[in-house]
């Protein structure tokens, strides 16, 4: 039996713990172990309070992060708040050692500004809101939000390439991690198509990873460095780049997973459909009666393998270019044909495009990604 995958907690539910703790220790005078918070999403979260003290208007203490079994880089790091009590009924949030700050348009924070996302920062000042009134008390506070591993961790996430720089964002929208969450990858892309737009990026480029960036870079002469990482979700990716109104999107990716989109498959993960020997047979139909071709194709096991019997048939350009040439129309449906869209498909045996594929590769080599 599967065993069921264990959720955790955000570091934006992490600050609100911290938050709350800290101020029931200035006003109680006490450490307290233990504090709770309720998430977003409705669920209540309690914690160990770590690293505690206190004065008498001022409180620091730590939560620790758990990401459950997601494969969370901030899993296991430690976010401080450090509360200090002011006389004029404000209540000021901000971000310390290790939290980013905003160098980019495009985010949800201005330029400057600590990268403390709109919900949790919602949240900590509703808890610290609520609690200095149960406390009676007419003033406000100072918060700041740090995490001294913040800095180091963020070199493994996102963050550098959106423009948020020293360190990790302060993150959630339900107060919940769940793990291999489909959605965190798709806000992921969100950000950093919107980062790339609001920064004079007039298009884009996407690839589902990192495989076959030295092929594209030697062959087609194209820096893929700076392409948003789709993963598989292409579809989703597309609808993103029409949202931000983009002018030109290219899509550069390796045939085990772009072959897929000739049989108007955008999503490529294996688990929703795969159908490419199906999808590479029946394009080779087109061009040989040879049945027995046909049939081998289907039992081929890689594309590659495909490809390869492609090319002992004489057949591999034909066959692969139809198939690029299908692909790119399904993209162009997808995006309603509201902005101009390309595709180059790639392996070992060759490279085939589609599309406005070579004038978007040239606008993007003259630096408009």
């Amino acid at each position: 039996m599967m065993k069921k995958l264990k959720s955790g907690y955000t570091t934006g539910t992490c600050a609100a713990i911290a938050v709350r703790a800290a101020i029931k220790m200035i006003f109680e005078q006490r450490i307290i172990e233990e504090e709770s918070v309720l998430t977003p999403s409705g669920r209540e979260i309690k914690t160990p309070v770590l690293c505690a003290w206190f004065q008498r208007d001022t409180a620091v203490c730590a939560v620790k992060k758990d990401a459950g079994d997601d494969p969370d880089v901030t899993d296991g790091i430690l976010i401080y708040a450090k509360v200090v009590l002011r006389n004029d009924g404000k209540t000021v949030i901000d971000g310390g050692e290790g939290i980013g700050r905003v160098t980019k348009k495009g985010l949800k924070q201005k330029i400057g500004e600590a990268a403390i996302n709109p919900v949790p920062r919602r949240v900590i000042a509703e808890n610290a809101a609520q609690l200095l009134e149960n406390y009676d008390f007419e003033g406000g506070a100072d918060i700041l939000i740090y995490a001294p591993e913040g800095a180091e961790t963020a070199k493994k996430t996102f963050n550098p390439r959106l423009g948020i720089v020293g360190g990790i964002s302060i993150l959630g929208t339900s107060g919940i991690v769940e793990p291999m969450s489909e959605q965190a990858i798709v806000d992921t892309i969100d950000a950093e198509l919107s980062v790339k737009r609001a920064n004079d990026g007039e298009y884009a480029a996407l690839a589902p990873g990192n495989y076959g960036i030295d092929y594209i870079r030697e062959n087609i002469g194209l820096d893929l460095d700076r392409a948003v990482k789709c993963s598989n979700f292409v579809g989703q990716a597309l609808d993103l780049c029409v949202e931000h109104a983009f002018k030109g999107i290219l899509l550069v990716g390796h045939t085990g997973k772009f072959v897929k989109l000739a049989g108007n498959i955008m999503n490529t993960h294996s688990k929703y459909a795969d159908c490419r020997m199906e999808i590479i047979a029946a394009n080779t139909a087109d061009f040989t009666e040879d049945i027995g071709l046909v049939r081998k194709i289907l039992n081929c096991n890689t594309t590659d393998e495909a490809l390869e019997t492609l090319s002992n048939a004489g057949l591999l350009d034909r066959v692969m270019q139809q198939i690029t040439d299908k692909a790119a129309e399904n993209i162009e449906k997808r995006v309603y044909g509201e902005i101009k869209t390309g595709i180059v498909i790639f392996s070992q045996a060759g490279c085939w495009q589609s599309g406005a594929a070579a004038e978007l590769t040239e606008e993007i080599k003259r630096g408009r990604l």
